[in-house]
C-alpha cells in the first residue's frame, strides 16, 4: 500500500494555488505598468515580486518539514494547524505587501512564517532525538 500524507498533500496543493495567485498579482501590475521584464523600478511591482519570492523561499522547507513530521506522526491536528497558519500568513503577507490599510498583514504574515518554520524545525528535531 502506498504511503499517503494527506496533510502534506493538501498543503502542497494549497501552496500551488497560492503560488498561482501571487504570480497573477505580479502579472496584473506588470500589465498595468507595461513592464515585461525586471521591475522597472516600479514600487508596486517590486513589492508584489518580493511577496512571491518570499513565498517561494519558505514554502519548500515548510512542505519538506511537514512531510517528514507527518511520516513520523501521522494524522496530527497540530500539523494541520501549523500548515494552515503558514498558508494564511502567506496570504496576509501578500496582501500586506501592497501597503495601505492592510499593510500590517505583512508583519503578521512574516511572523506566522517564522513561527511555523521554527515550530516545525523544533518538532522535527525532537522526533529525530526520540528515535
Amino acid at each position: 500500500m502506498p504511503i499517503v500524507l494527506p496533510i502534506t498533500l493538501a498543503a502542497a496543493g494549497a501552496a500551488a494555488i497560492l503560488n498561482i495567485w501571487l504570480m497573477v498579482r505580479v502579472g496584473m501590475v506588470r500589465r498595468e505598468a507595461r513592464i515585461s521584464l525586471g521591475d522597472g523600478g516600479h514600487p508596486a511591482l517590486i513589492a508584489r515580486m518580493r511577496a512571491h519570492a518570499n513565498f517561494i523561499e519558505s514554502a519548500p522547507i515548510v512542505l519538506v518539514l511537514s512531510g517528514a513530521v507527518e511520516l513520523a506522526r501521522p494524522g496530527s491536528p497540530f500539523l494541520l494547524g501549523a500548515v494552515a497558519i503558514y498558508l494564511l500568513g502567506r496570504v496576509g503577507h501578500g496582501v500586506g505587501m501592497d501597503g495601505g490599510k492592510l499593510g500590517r498583514l505583512r508583519m503578521v504574515g512574516t511572523f506566522t512564517t517564522l513561527l511555523t518554520l521554527l515550530g516545525l524545525a523544533i518538532w522535527a528535531i525532537s522526533i529525530a532525538a526520540d528515535a
